[in-house]
């Protein structure tokens, strides 16, 4: 079940208008520290956050702190050693409020909402959009709610909001491009250094970055069998609405037959917002949410197959570089709803699948003839080529230094503690 949806949110953010202007109101009298970093991540302690938070606090002893949501994520950064505030607390304002560079992936929500404005704020986004998002796609500033009045009012405060942002990391000059445009952002904010959230799929040799990731799919109940097939299926948000590509019972026996003929598993990774109902009895068919693991980016190298729709895993796992197939049986519909960056024939190389049975078909080629394989592996690495600008796992420590840089132009706060 879908448990978030833009219309939603909307209204919820046009109710706490009056919270956002008080806290304007502190962030404008408060004088923020001259090191202080705070760290915020909508999936938990991890993506291109945490990557960033080794750098600059483990290698350069940045003083920080991690803004948390609930006793989970509390539970995983005490395991890691970083200390946490509740992000929503009075606290967390507090801790935001003061801080001098605060760090986000997802939205403003990542931290304390009312405590950010003010602060060298680092949008590190959480993968290289197919979909449009932002200010490219109507279903943001989407409300359910006096739409002609309350849409327009929505579309100039997310631009304002967005306007706040110092830092957005880009993968690449194509990439970059998508980004100022969804984020109304000046080439200046939008530096081409690579995402630090992808760094672990380049450092290592690529038989160490699938030892160490197919050992960690073992720990989550994988097969360790070096021959043994892994697949993983990613299906994209909705946005709210239900999942399309849930398979029927007809769907699961011949998904079944496909994994046991080839010896194959298949790890099931629903998005965090949107839920679908993944239920079999197959003991070939596992489930890889975020409550499994907040970040499955890490894992990509011990999958032998992706299989998504419109999600940007379809990008990272072109750093494996991994065969892909696209199962998109609401194509139409989602690029008259949302659209698409460039085409979406052109990430696809091949007709994406409409239904499960057509899915299972192409994923069994790709697991049976080596030159099918073959082909989709030199697909996905031209789209790297596209959409990658670097390779050699010093994506954060560019980011790292274009903090210092921007930092560096600012006036120091006045007070320094």
């Amino acid at each position: 079940m879908a448990s978030f949806s833009f219309g939603a949110g909307n209204v919820a953010k046009l109710a706490r208008i009056p919270l956002y202007a008080a806290g304007r109101l502190v962030t404008l009298i408060v004088p923020r520290t001259r090191d202080r970093w705070v760290f915020g991540c909508a999936v938990g302690v991890a993506d291109g956050a945490l990557a960033l938070w080794e750098c600059a606090v483990d290698t350069h002893g940045a003083r920080a702190v991690w803004l948390t949501a609930d006793d989970a994520q509390d539970a995983v950064a005490a395991a890691r050693g970083i200390p946490t505030v509740r992000r929503d607390s009075l606290r967390g304002f507090w801790a935001t409020t003061r801080a001098r560079v605060v760090v986000v992936t997802h939205g403003f929500g990542d931290a304390n909402r009312y405590g950010a404005a003010g602060a060298f704020v680092v949008q590190l986004w959480h993968g290289i959009p197919l979909k449009r998002i932002g200010l490219d796609s109507p279903v943001t500033t989407r409300s359910p709610l006096l739409p002609r009045l309350t849409e327009p009012l929505l579309r100039r405060l997310y631009r304002r909001t967005q306007r706040r942002i110092s830092l957005l990391p880009a993968a690449s000059h194509l990439v970059r491009g998508r980004l100022e445009s969804a984020f109304a952002l000046p080439d200046a904010r939008v530096p081409v250094t690579g995402e630090p959230r992808v760094d672990v799929l380049s450092r290592g040799t690529p038989e160490e970055r699938r030892a160490r990731a197919r050992d960690r799919l073992h720990e989550l109940g994988g097969t360790s069998d070096a021959s043994s097939r892994a697949v993983l299926y990613a299906p994209t948000w909705r946005d709210g609405a239900a999942d399309p590509a849930v398979p029927s019972t007809s769907d699961w026996e011949r998904i079944d037959a496909l994994l046991e003929h080839t010896d194959a598993t298949l790890w099931v990774r629903s998005h965090p917002l949107g839920a679908g109902e993944y239920r079999t009895s197959s003991p070939r068919v596992r489930l890889l949410g975020s409550d499994v693991v907040a970040d499955v980016t890490p894992l990509l190298p011990a999958f032998d197959v992706l299989v998504t729709d419109y999600s940007s895993l379809v990008f990272d796992a072109s750093l494996v570089p991994l065969p892909t197939v696209l199962l998109a049986p609401d194509l139409a519909a989602y690029a008259a709803d949302r659209g698409f960056y460039g085409t979406f024939d052109e990430v696809a190389g091949t007709p994406a699948a409409s239904d499960w049975p057509a899915a299972v078909a192409q994923l069994e080629r790709v697991l049976t003839d080596a030159d099918e394989h073959a082909r989709r592996v030199a697909h996905a690495r031209a789209l790297d080529a596209r959409v990658h600008a670097f390779r050699d796992g010093d994506n954060t420590a560019r980011v790292y230094r274009a903090i210092l840089g921007g930092l560096s132009r600012r006036p120091a706060p006045k007070a320094g503690r």
